[in-house]
């Protein structure tokens, strides 16, 4: 088998396919969770915080002062972006809830398959079952 038919059929398989669907479909939804997250919940939490901005939040580590804005901090040397890491946590807290809730829809979306039925039983062991029970009386 030459490579090139191997490549296809691994490519045209239907889980490689899938694979790439949500691939796409995946980066395309993250943009619109991202989106949800930095312009409608982060805007809300900061204002239930008296309109705090935790991404300007940092210990200058070079002297500078406490209140040049991150940006500005940065070009004069070193600093500890804290307030960026609780940005990013609390985005990520509110990421997983939000899928969380999504996984939990789409599962109470799906219906429940009904249990298989038992397959009747061969006539041959009703037979010989009957046969049995005559035997005991």
């Amino acid at each position: 088998m030459s490579v090139v038919s191997e490549f296809k059929q691994f490519a045209l398989k239907g889980n490689v396919m899938d694979l790439a669907v949500g691939v796409i479909i995946g980066g395309a939804f993250g943009k619109i969770v991202d989106s949800m997250v930095n312009d409608i919940i982060m805007p809300i939490v900061g204002k239930l915080f008296g309109g705090f901005d935790f991404s300007n939040l940092f210990i200058a580590l070079n002297g500078q002062s406490s209140e040049l804005t991150l940006a500005e901090a940065k070009k004069l040397g070193a600093v500890l972006a804290y307030g960026n890491f609780i940005t990013i946590v609390l985005n990520f807290i509110i990421l997983a809830f939000i899928i969380f809730q999504m996984v939990k829809f789409m599962n109470s979306l799906k219906q429940a398959e009904p249990a298989p039925a038992a397959p009747a039983t061969p006539e041959d062991i009703v037979l010989l079952r009957e046969i049995r029970d005559s035997l005991k009386k």
